[in-house]
């Protein structure tokens, strides 16, 4: 029972974000405002939900499908991705790089901080 309670809350927070996107005007996709909302309902309740982690776990196991979509239109616009193969592969290594980078900072800020060392 827990993972469908936790798959409703999902749905809800995704539901949302939609109505958010859409009295707003914010320029950011539904489901993406809908997972900020709950980034913000989960740190605001400091920690993950009984309920929501069995449906999360269970949404994780399947997050490979959702690859397929884009594999294919990557081979159904294979002349595109020809065309523009140097740009894109540009932008996905400094993408990476940059994340790689903002992700250390964070999480060397982090540790600075749970260490009670300086907050530089």
């Amino acid at each position: 029972m827990p993972t469908l309670i936790g798959l409703c809350l999902i749905i809800l927070f995704q539901l949302l974000g939609e109505a958010l996107v859409h009295v707003t005007g914010l320029p950011l996709p539904g489901p993406v405002a809908g997972m900020i909302l709950l980034l913000l309902a989960l740190l605001l309740k400091r920690g993950l939900d009984h309920t929501l982690a069995p449906a999360a776990t269970a949404l994780l196991r399947y997050l490979p499908l959702l690859f397929v979509p884009a594999a294919v239109g990557v081979i159904n616009h294979a002349s595109l991705v020809q065309e523009n193969g140097l740009v894109l592969l540009i932008s996905i290594l400094t993408s990476t790089l940059v994340t790689l980078w903002a992700s250390a900072a964070v999480m060397n800020r982090w540790l600075k901080r749970k260490e009670g060392g300086n907050h530089e």
